[in-house]
């Protein structure tokens, strides 16, 4: 069947859809129910259920004959290292370190954090929390000490896993000096810490608290060959399986929840479905375990597919060049590759002619998919350009695990409409919704809603806090999960979606959005990325105001250019989108994600209080922010 025919099966048998992919997975007890009706706005999926995450992803696969097939394959050119482990190898380092949880006191239902760099022991912590039934965190690595105390305070892990250091490719982070202080802050504190010795950095264990890493696992191991078992333990397929929390745009911490039985269910679908990826081809996403994109798609649903996953540990330039995701890539014959488009913006300032790719054979390389903000079409084309496959925009949430609009390759490929992530995925009742909640004609702009019931995989509620859930996410429109993103979907279904609700800025009545006066601006040859954000104005109301960062090779920052650039957005989008102001930076603020800080940067314009948001990458970036606004004139 096309994408309309599957999507239209779904439409209209939801849940029957949603079982049949089911079947294709391992379960204790199969379900016989897809969304359980009495949960209501909840769409609990599979309520009768019982699975186990860790076993369809590992036990499953090697149970089948595959135990020999590669599984995870980590790559650190931070340290110069590089490691495989096959699917029978994988389980093996899973059963010692689940079994190492146990003898720590680890249950079903308890929280574990785990506080780790782009290591295998990372992936291997994940998985063995599912193997017992234990509720993972993973906090990003290098995250400060008072952003780790309030998960470690609101998750109230029995145990942390951790590491002595992460390694960036200028500088070593030490982690056990922050953790100790997280733990010195938060209320809670955990009954052991399991700490992965890096020889890049000592860490001291505290007495009675602490436990090495490898000694712990290595008496695991030393279990497992005297016989005894580390099994699955079977949970209903609504118990959690993990707590990624997300500060989203409230600047609050919220535990986005996610359980077994949905997850596995809608993230397998989505290996073949979207990306066009069978069992025994490499999958790479370029991100990191500390975000939702690492969690579906780093760890599980490659290994729920039966794939091999690269897990890289470091950046796509400076280690050691713009060419390094072209190296892994054809080193590893990568047939799909997911990044964020702000890597590949980094590969072009320092890259823009692509001469990097052509020394790699990238002739195995199928797609490249890009998530994390919107792609700007002239990045896109230079994507597409330099290395000759489809380049797939797709849009999704931490809050949905999975995406919510595509380009379904495995399905059917459908046209490319740069700027556009193509059309809603099974699972998604896309509506463009007004101020009011009332649904808006194809081609308007509005806000992006979901008509509930969410689909498998999206979030059931978040974690203690379920009055949060409703207020946050289904209060503003009823019947519908508010996105929080504006956009619009024209008349052949395509989604476009062009920034946050709140990066659209009313001037002087006209309703803007300033990804679309992003997407002008770097079309402009000489703009290797770009930011726009709404600032006070006294007589419009706001006014927008861009922040350009310039290719590596193209002319020096000058008025001229400034000027050339705002006459390209009043020609584009009209006079009414004037660009004033706009000033040339270095870099641009963002998160250890790829997102720019655009919120921050709008304080920073109207002369708000801000604080140093924890998630982001370079600190300095935005004081050059706040100079470059104090400076012009």
């Amino acid at each position: 069947m096309g994408y309309r025919e599957v999507y239209d099966s779904w439409l209209a048998d939801p849940s029957g859809f949603w079982l049949e992919q089911a079947r294709k997975l391992e379960w204790e007890r199969e379900p016989a129910i897809g969304v359980d009706e009495a949960a209501g706005i909840y769409g609990r999926w599979f309520p009768d259920g019982i699975c186990n995450t860790c076993h369809n992803a590992l036990d499953r696969h090697v149970a089948a004959g595959h135990g020999e097939r590669t599984a995870l394959i980590y790559d650190s050119p931070v340290t110069g290292t590089k490691r495989r482990f096959s699917y029978a190898e994988l389980l093996h380092e899973v059963k010692a370190a689940a079994l190492m949880l146990t003898d720590l006191g680890v249950a079903a239902g308890d929280r574990v954090v785990v506080y780790m760099p782009m290591v295998p022991e990372a992936v291997i912590s994940m998985l063995a929390c599912a193997r017992v039934g234990a509720i993972h965190s993973v906090v990003f690595g290098g995250f400060a000490a008072r952003e780790l105390a309030m998960r470690i305070e609101d998750a109230q892990p029995r145990v942390v896993l951790s590491a002595s250091c992460g390694i960036e490719p200028s500088r070593v982070i030490p982690y056990k000096p922050l953790l100790d202080a997280a733990i010195e802050q938060s209320r809670h504190k955990p009954q052991a810490c399991v700490i992965l010795k890096r020889p890049e950095a000592e860490a001291a264990l505290t007495p009675g608290r602490d436990q090495d890493w490898d000694e712990a696992v290595g008496r695991a191991r030393a279990a497992l060959e005297e016989g005894r078992a580390s099994p699955c333990v079977p949970v209903p397929a609504t118990h959690p399986l993990y707590i990624l929390y997300t500060s989203g745009t409230t600047g609050s911490q919220k535990g986005v929840l996610r359980d077994h039985g949905g997850h596995m269910v809608a993230l397998h679908w989505s290996m073949e479905a979207v990306y066009g990826v069978k069992p025994g081809e490499t999958f790479w996403a370029a991100s990191d375990v500390g975000w939702v994109v690492g969690h579906s798609y780093i760890v599980y649903a490659p290994l729920l597919a039966g794939c091999a996953t690269v897990l890289y540990e470091g950046k796509p330039v400076g280690t050691p060049d713009a060419g390094a995701f072209w190296r892994v890539a054809a080193e590893y014959g990568v047939c799909v590759l997911f990044t964020a488009p702000t890597a590949i913006r980094a590969v072009r300032k320092v890259d823009p002619e692509a001469a990097l790719v052509k020394e790699h054979d990238l002739s195995r390389l199928r797609a490249l998919f890009l998530a994390g903000e919107r792609a700007d079409p002239d990045t896109v084309e230079w994507a597409e350009n330099s290395l000759g496959v489809p380049v797939i925009d797709h849009w999704w949430q931490t809050e949905t695990g999975f995406a919510i609009a595509a380009n379904p390759l495995g399905i059917e490929k459908l046209p490319v409409r740069r700027g556009s992530p193509s059309v809603p995925m099974p699972g998604y009742r896309i509506e463009i919704l007004d101020e009011a909640g009332q649904p808006v004609p194809p081609g308007t702009f509005g806000t992006i809603a979901i008509r509930l019931p969410l689909p498998p995989c999206a979030l059931p509620t978040l974690w203690r806090s379920d009055q949060r859930f409703r207020d946050v996410y289904l209060s503003a429109y009823p019947g519908y999960y508010s996105t929080a993103d504006a956009g619009m979907l024209t008349e052949d279904g395509y989604v476009w979606v062009m920034g946050r609700t709140d990066d659209v800025i009313n001037v002087a009545g006209h309703r803007l959005s300033t990804g679309g006066i992003e997407e002008v601006l770097a079309a402009h040859p000489a703009v290797a990325e770009c930011a726009v954000i709404g600032v006070k104005d006294d007589l419009k109301g706001e006014i927008p105001c861009g922040f350009v960062v310039l290719k590596s090779n193209s002319a020096q920052a000058s008025q001229a250019l400034a000027r050339e650039v705002a006459a390209l957005v009043r020609e584009r989008i009209g006079a009414v989108a004037s660009l004033k102001r706009l000033l040339f930076v270095d870099r641009l603020p963002k998160t250890r994600s790829g997102k720019i800080l655009r919120g921050t940067m709008k304080k920073i314009a109207d002369d708000e209080s801000w604080n140093m948001p924890a998630t982001i990458e370079d600190p300095a970036a935005l004081s050059e922010i706040e100079t470059a606004w104090k400076t012009d004139v």
